[in-house]
């Protein structure tokens, strides 16, 4: 009688401490599967708005994820290149906004031909 309460001593802070939510690391120690999670980084590392991201070769087992960003209130946006395996942004380089129309050229002149 005397183990029975010795062993429940011992199972019940295992059982305490294993008891957390199934999702309570959004991104897990594995390789990023998703879009969703190559925009998140992105977008956590330069304050903007994602609009794409692609899946590209990286010198590695998982490959990365190229991502563009939408900078609010800034000329220009960024392209993140982000390693699958370790979740880290391994560069930024400056583009012109993504999710643009294009380029302003000034104003448009209507030339009508003659018929």
């Amino acid at each position: 009688m005397r183990s029975r309460p010795l062993a429940l001593a011992l199972f019940l802070p295992a059982l305490l401490f294993s008891a957390g939510t199934p999702k309570a690391r959004k991104n897990g120690p594995g390789p990023i599967r998703s879009a969703k999670e190559a925009k998140t980084i992105a977008e956590q590392e330069t304050g903007g708005k994602a609009t794409s991201a692609r899946r590209i070769p990286l010198n590695g087992a998982s490959g990365g994820w190229e991502v563009e960003v939408h900078m609010p209130r800034e000329a220009k946006g960024w392209r993140c290149i982000i390693d699958a395996d370790t979740h880290t942004v391994l560069s930024k380089t400056r583009i012109e906004q993504p999710g643009s129309k294009g380029r302003p050229e000034g104003s448009i002149r209507v030339v009508k031909g003659t018929g």
